[in-house]
């Protein structure tokens, strides 16, 4: 550790600055796997949830939207509050949320219940995973210490990526209510240790911008009942067209309350540079492909080619890798080429992967046309997806990391559901146009599976569609190999990394 750690480390009396791992390290990574965990399983478990309640096409994709909206769009709040009320109780009360939500959605017996369950759960979420991060600053001494813990904070997003598809498969294979269920013990676990573990930290009562977090939810809520719902209620239903024009307003108005909001959480002064708007621009497109193409290609593989749950996990486990490969690939690079060519070429080889997809039907095999696929567009998400981050913050000074850092996250996060309504919709009406229904696939004709098979890559279409949108932003995108490279450097001394 060095002279100027070791003061800091003396001044404020961290309560871990030996070792990492402990029980701290273990609460709060532990919290980062399961919320991790819940994201992955959810999509293999669909085509399950559909059959077991009876979902139509719409109630299904909410399954997966409800809970995004609620944690992409709370997100920010929720780290203010940990701020404002102290990070340990804000911790506490969102993973006691989280887990309580997780066994309502266990136990859910209709769409309604499910759905509602889900969005509490993204509540706990908005609220226990930002300042989960903010406790591994507070907790863990700069130096060597704080680098451990980042380092083991950071690999369970990987670990429980691979994890997910494998134990989400197991699980939804016995039930589909066990992916929830399983939440119920851990989350019991993780709230008994922190309180042991962890110290209070933050009570600075900043102003909150309440009005701001729910304006944005709502909005982009709005947004996306308009697209899940118009194929099957109809596009001129006053439903549909009041939930589109009423999702802008309240968007137009979140904008509006953002510019007189004391302490927004949407920074304006943050976007005067417009290599940073495109930035934004495309790494919401990126998020908006990553969040649609996992429950299409799940529900492709188990309706359309018959895979069990834990086959079609296992499956996409080279997804995993193939992000992974260009992730290593991507960080070393990005500072030695423009990271616009880096995204543009991940974002190509995004869609030319999606687009091979869109022409697949009842005939596929898994080594004769899935594998290479899976990995190739893996590695395009990859390629694509790790420059971002550090072309949010390049060229900002240090107190604007933290706020442009978790705006990216935000931009990825809220984006996603809107993409999948998009796509959604656009799976739902090529199935009804070609004599196909909403609901099970266990319930359908011959006939009307391969309208659903025609939905579901239609919908990959549409992410190639998104992919190459992402491409074209990130055109616009001119940070040099310098910013980005000092971006890098900027983000660890942020972060406390030696």
């Amino acid at each position: 550790m060095s002279d100027s750690s070791s003061a800091e480390a003396a001044a404020v009396r961290y309560p871990v600055t030996t070792r990492a791992f402990g029980l701290a390290i273990v609460v709060l990574s532990g919290m980062q796997l399961m919320m991790v965990l819940d994201g992955t399983v959810a999509s293999l478990a669909l085509a399950r949830i559909q059959e077991d309640l009876e979902l139509g096409d719409s109630g299904r994709n909410w399954v997966i939207t409800s809970y995004a909206l609620t944690f992409g769009g709370l997100m920010l709040l929720g780290g203010r509050l940990g701020d404002t009320f102290g990070r340990k109780k804000m911790f506490l009360g969102g993973v006691v949320l989280f887990t309580f939500a997780s066994l309502a959605c266990g136990l859910a017996t209709n769409e309604a219940m499910l759905i509602a369950a889900r969005s509490v759960q993204g509540i706990g979420a908005a609220v226990a995973s930002p300042t989960a991060l903010a406790l591994v600053a507070t907790t863990f001494a700069p130096g060597p210490v704080r680098n451990q813990a980042i380092a083991i904070f950071a690999a369970m997003t990987g670990i429980g990526s691979v994890a997910g598809l494998i134990i989400g498969g197991a699980l939804t294979q016995v039930s589909w209510r066990w992916i929830f269920l399983i939440n119920v013990p851990i989350g019991l676990l993780i709230i008994a240790l922190a309180i042991f573990a962890l110290r209070e930290t933050g009570s600075e009562r900043l102003a909150l911008d309440v009005p701001g977090a729910i304006l944005a939810t709502l909005g982009c809520t709005g947004i996306v009942f308009g697209f899940t719902e118009g194929p099957e209620m109809g596009w001129t239903s006053p439903a549909v067209l009041g939930a589109l024009i009423g999702g802008v307003a309240l968007f137009l108005l979140f904008l509006s309350v953002e510019r007189r909001a004391e302490n927004p959480l949407l920074p304006f002064g943050l976007f005067t540079n417009s290599n940073r708007v495109f930035t934004f621009i495309s790494l919401a497109l990126i998020g908006a492909v990553m969040f649609s193409l996992a429950p299409y290609v799940a529900l492709f593989v188990q309706d359309i080619l018959g895979y069990s749950p834990l086959h079609a996990g296992l499956a996409f486990v080279p997804f995993a890798f193939g992000l992974g490969a260009a992730a290593f690939v991507a960080s070393k690079l990005a500072v030695r080429i423009q990271a616009r060519w880096l995204v543009i070429v991940g974002s190509l080889l995004t869609f030319a992967g999606l687009l091979y997809a869109s022409t697949l039907g009842v005939d596929a095999t898994y080594f004769g046309n899935l594998f290479v696929l899976v990995i190739g567009v893996g590695f395009g998400v990859g390629l694509a997806v790790v420059p971002l981050p550090l072309c949010a913050i390049a060229g900002v000074g240090p107190k604007d990391i933290g706020p442009l850092t978790a705006i990216a996250q935000v931009a990825q996060v809220l984006f996603g559901p809107v993409g999948l309504a998009v796509v959604g919709a656009m799976a739902a009406s090529r199935t009804l146009s070609l004599g196909g229904v909403s609901g099970a696939a266990a319930n359908m004709s011959p006939e009307q599976l391969h309208a659903l098979s025609e939905g579901y890559v239609f919908a990959l279409f549409g992410c190639a569609i998104l992919a190459l949108l992402a491409a074209f932003s990130a055109f616009f995108v001119k940070f040099t190999p310098a910013q980005v490279a000092q971006a890098q450097v900027a983000e660890k001394v942020a972060q406390g990394i030696s």
